[in-house]
Protein backbone atom coordinates (compact mmCIF):
# COMPACT_ATOMS: atom_id res chain seq x y z
CA UNK A 1 0.00 0.00 0.00
CA UNK A 2 1.23 3.44 -0.91
CA UNK A 3 2.31 5.79 1.89
CA UNK A 4 3.23 9.48 2.09
CA UNK A 5 6.56 9.92 3.91
CA UNK A 6 8.34 13.09 5.02
CA UNK A 7 12.13 13.33 5.30
CA UNK A 8 12.78 16.49 7.37
CA UNK A 9 15.55 19.02 7.16
CA UNK A 10 18.33 18.72 9.70
CA UNK A 11 18.38 20.74 12.91
CA UNK A 12 14.93 19.53 13.91
CA UNK A 13 14.29 17.02 16.69
CA UNK A 14 10.51 17.61 16.93
CA UNK A 15 9.32 17.07 13.36
CA UNK A 16 5.95 15.71 14.47
CA UNK A 17 4.93 19.24 15.52
CA UNK A 18 7.19 21.36 13.33
CA UNK A 19 6.34 23.81 10.55
CA UNK A 20 4.10 22.48 7.76
CA UNK A 21 5.16 18.88 8.25
CA UNK A 22 2.18 17.57 10.30
CA UNK A 23 -0.50 19.41 8.33
CA UNK A 24 0.84 18.17 4.98
CA UNK A 25 1.17 14.57 6.16
CA UNK A 26 -2.30 14.61 7.79
CA UNK A 27 -3.97 16.17 4.74
CA UNK A 28 -2.34 13.77 2.30
CA UNK A 29 -2.83 10.67 4.48
CA UNK A 30 -6.59 11.31 4.36
CA UNK A 31 -6.79 12.64 0.77
CA UNK A 32 -9.00 10.79 -1.67
CA UNK A 33 -8.79 10.47 -5.42
CA UNK A 34 -11.35 12.95 -6.79
CA UNK A 35 -12.42 10.47 -9.49
CA UNK A 36 -12.65 7.21 -7.54
CA UNK A 37 -13.04 8.32 -3.92
CA UNK A 38 -10.28 5.91 -2.92
CA UNK A 39 -7.60 6.96 -0.43
CA UNK A 40 -4.51 8.10 -2.31
CA UNK A 41 -2.29 6.77 0.47
CA UNK A 42 -4.03 3.73 2.01
CA UNK A 43 -0.83 2.98 3.95
CA UNK A 44 -1.14 6.35 5.74
CA UNK A 45 1.52 8.91 6.50
CA UNK A 46 4.96 8.67 8.06
CA UNK A 47 6.35 11.64 9.98
CA UNK A 48 9.16 10.74 12.37
CA UNK A 49 12.11 12.45 13.93
CA UNK A 50 15.27 11.01 12.40
CA UNK A 51 18.28 9.84 14.38
CA UNK A 52 21.21 12.24 14.22
CA UNK A 53 18.74 15.11 13.59
CA UNK A 54 21.29 17.92 13.70
CA UNK A 55 24.05 16.54 11.49
CA UNK A 56 21.95 14.28 9.22
CA UNK A 57 24.83 11.97 8.29
CA UNK A 58 24.05 10.04 5.13
CA UNK A 59 25.06 6.64 6.50
CA UNK A 60 22.68 7.02 9.47
CA UNK A 61 19.77 8.48 7.51
CA UNK A 62 20.01 5.92 4.66
CA UNK A 63 19.97 3.05 7.14
CA UNK A 64 16.96 4.60 8.93
CA UNK A 65 15.06 5.04 5.65
CA UNK A 66 15.80 1.45 4.61
CA UNK A 67 15.46 -0.43 7.90
CA UNK A 68 13.04 1.58 10.03
CA UNK A 69 10.80 3.44 7.58
CA UNK A 70 11.22 0.77 4.89
CA UNK A 71 10.57 3.04 1.91
CA UNK A 72 9.22 1.07 -1.07
CA UNK A 73 8.50 1.63 -4.75
CA UNK A 74 4.85 2.37 -3.87
CA UNK A 75 5.67 5.33 -1.58
CA UNK A 76 5.76 9.06 -2.22
CA UNK A 77 8.49 10.85 -0.29
CA UNK A 78 8.72 14.56 0.54
CA UNK A 79 12.25 15.77 1.29
CA UNK A 80 12.85 19.21 2.80
CA UNK A 81 16.34 20.79 2.67
CA UNK A 82 18.82 18.11 3.82
CA UNK A 83 15.89 15.69 3.56
CA UNK A 84 15.79 16.53 -0.15
CA UNK A 85 19.47 15.59 -0.46
CA UNK A 86 18.77 12.38 1.45
CA UNK A 87 15.88 11.28 -0.78
CA UNK A 88 17.83 12.16 -3.94
CA UNK A 89 20.67 9.89 -2.76
CA UNK A 90 18.14 7.21 -1.83
CA UNK A 91 16.55 7.14 -5.30
CA UNK A 92 19.93 6.82 -6.94
CA UNK A 93 19.64 3.16 -5.86
CA UNK A 94 15.96 2.40 -5.16
CA UNK A 95 12.66 3.11 -6.85
CA UNK A 96 9.83 5.11 -5.31
CA UNK A 97 6.53 6.23 -6.82
CA UNK A 98 7.19 9.96 -6.53
CA UNK A 99 9.26 12.53 -4.70
CA UNK A 100 8.73 16.14 -3.73
CA UNK A 101 11.87 18.21 -3.19
CA UNK A 102 11.62 21.39 -1.10
CA UNK A 103 14.67 23.74 -0.95
CA UNK A 104 16.81 21.11 -2.68
CA UNK A 105 20.54 21.51 -3.18
CA UNK A 106 23.38 19.42 -4.59
CA UNK A 107 26.56 20.89 -3.06
CA UNK A 108 27.81 21.37 0.49
CA UNK A 109 27.14 25.12 0.12
CA UNK A 110 30.58 25.79 1.58
CA UNK A 111 29.38 24.62 5.01
CA UNK A 112 31.68 22.22 6.95
CA UNK A 113 28.80 20.33 8.59
CA UNK A 114 27.15 19.81 5.19
CA UNK A 115 30.48 18.57 3.85
CA UNK A 116 30.75 16.09 6.73
CA UNK A 117 27.21 14.77 6.20
CA UNK A 118 28.41 12.58 3.32
CA UNK A 119 25.85 13.52 0.66
CA UNK A 120 28.17 15.77 -1.31
CA UNK A 121 31.42 13.78 -1.50
CA UNK A 122 30.73 12.29 -4.96
CA UNK A 123 28.91 13.19 -8.18
CA UNK A 124 25.15 12.86 -8.35
CA UNK A 125 23.63 10.18 -10.57
CA UNK A 126 20.99 12.40 -12.18
CA UNK A 127 19.95 9.70 -14.65
CA UNK A 128 19.14 7.24 -11.84
CA UNK A 129 17.28 9.94 -9.90
CA UNK A 130 15.22 10.73 -13.00
CA UNK A 131 14.56 7.08 -13.87
CA UNK A 132 13.81 5.60 -10.43
CA UNK A 133 10.66 7.65 -9.83
CA UNK A 134 7.41 8.00 -11.75
CA UNK A 135 7.23 11.74 -11.02
CA UNK A 136 9.23 14.48 -9.28
CA UNK A 137 8.11 17.92 -8.12
CA UNK A 138 10.47 20.57 -6.76
CA UNK A 139 9.45 23.65 -4.77
CA UNK A 140 11.93 26.53 -4.51
CA UNK A 141 11.89 30.16 -3.47
CA UNK A 142 14.17 33.01 -4.60
CA UNK A 143 13.99 34.38 -1.04
CA UNK A 144 15.55 31.23 0.49
CA UNK A 145 18.25 32.52 2.84
CA UNK A 146 19.95 29.13 3.27
CA UNK A 147 19.93 27.65 -0.24
CA UNK A 148 20.69 30.07 -3.09
CA UNK A 149 18.11 29.98 -5.87
CA UNK A 150 20.82 29.18 -8.45
CA UNK A 151 21.58 26.00 -6.50
CA UNK A 152 17.90 25.03 -6.49
CA UNK A 153 17.53 25.77 -10.19
CA UNK A 154 20.61 23.68 -10.93
CA UNK A 155 18.99 20.65 -9.28
CA UNK A 156 15.87 21.19 -11.41
CA UNK A 157 17.95 21.47 -14.58
CA UNK A 158 19.49 18.04 -13.99
CA UNK A 159 16.33 15.99 -13.40
CA UNK A 160 14.44 14.88 -16.51
CA UNK A 161 10.70 15.55 -16.42
CA UNK A 162 10.71 17.49 -13.15
CA UNK A 163 7.74 19.69 -12.27
CA UNK A 164 9.61 22.78 -11.04
CA UNK A 165 7.62 25.34 -9.02
CA UNK A 166 9.17 28.56 -7.77
CA UNK A 167 7.21 30.42 -5.09
CA UNK A 168 8.09 34.01 -4.15
CA UNK A 169 8.70 35.12 -0.56
CA UNK A 170 8.66 31.65 1.00
CA UNK A 171 12.25 31.65 2.25
CA UNK A 172 13.50 28.23 3.28
CA UNK A 173 9.90 27.04 3.75
CA UNK A 174 10.26 27.06 7.54
CA UNK A 175 7.85 29.79 8.60
CA UNK A 176 4.58 28.25 7.38
CA UNK A 177 2.16 25.99 9.24
CA UNK A 178 0.69 24.61 6.04
CA UNK A 179 1.75 24.11 2.44
CA UNK A 180 -1.36 24.02 0.23
CA UNK A 181 0.61 24.17 -3.03
CA UNK A 182 2.45 20.97 -2.13
CA UNK A 183 -0.73 19.17 -1.03
CA UNK A 184 -2.62 20.04 -4.20
CA UNK A 185 0.37 19.09 -6.38
CA UNK A 186 0.67 15.64 -4.80
CA UNK A 187 -3.08 15.02 -5.05
CA UNK A 188 -2.96 15.98 -8.74
CA UNK A 189 0.05 13.74 -9.42
CA UNK A 190 -1.46 10.77 -7.58
CA UNK A 191 -4.90 11.19 -9.17
CA UNK A 192 -3.43 11.11 -12.66
CA UNK A 193 -0.96 8.29 -12.00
Amino acid sequence: MSRIILIPGNGNDHVESSMWYPSVINELATARDPKTGQLLFPGGGVLRTFPDPYDAHEEIWMKFMEDDIEITERDVVIGHSSGAAAIMRYVENWEVKGIVLVSAYQSDLGDPSERESGYFNRPWNWDAISNNVQWITQFSSPSDHLVPIDEQRYVASKIVGIDYIELPNRGHFIQDCDFPELVSNVIKKMSSA
